[in-house]
C-alpha cells in the first residue's frame, strides 16, 4: 500500500478558526471543502464551503482535528499549499501559502496558478 500524502496543510490558526466556523453552524458539517475556479484579474480564485458529506472523487486531510475536502479538479492546483488564518487591523481572512501560485492581483482576492506536475503526484504516492 502506497503511503498517503497530504495535498494541503493547515496552520494552527486556520485550523481553529475552522473549528470555530463549524461549532457556530446551523446544520451538521463534515468538513470544509476547497477548491479553485476560473475568474477574477489574475486567472483563477480559492473556494471555500461547508462540505456536509464527502463527495465521490475527492481527497480528504484531516489536519489539526480539521476535515478537508478537496475538489479533484484543484488537487494539482493545491499540491503543496498551507492555508492558514490571519488578522490584520483591516482584515480577517484565510491565506494560501501555494507554491504553484505565480502570481496575485493587486486586491488580493484572484490568482495566477500553474498546476504541479502530476509526476509530483506519483512520486508522493512512491
Amino acid at each position: 500500500m502506497a503511503p498517503s500524502f497530504k495535498v494541503m496543510s493547515l496552520t494552527e490558526a486556520a485550523a481553529a478558526r475552522i473549528k470555530g466556523i463549524m461549532a457556530d453552524a446551523e446544520r451538521p458539517i463534515a468538513g470544509l471543502r476547497v477548491g479553485v475556479k476560473n475568474g477574477g484579474c489574475a486567472g483563477m480564485s480559492y473556494t471555500m464551503e461547508y462540505a456536509e458529506e464527502r463527495k465521490a472523487g475527492e481527497d480528504m486531510i484531516e489536519d489539526k482535528g480539521v476535515r478537508v475536502f478537496i475538489d479533484p479538479k484543484a488537487v494539482l492546483f493545491l499540491l503543496g499549499t498551507e492555508m492558514d488564518f490571519q488578522t490584520t487591523k483591516l482584515a480577517s481572512q484565510f491565506v494560501f501559502n501555494n507554491p504553484n501560485q505565480t502570481s496575485a492581483c493587486g486586491c488580493g482576492e484572484s490568482v495566477a496558478i500553474t498546476p504541479a506536475d502530476p509526476n509530483a503526484l506519483t512520486a508522493a504516492h512512491a
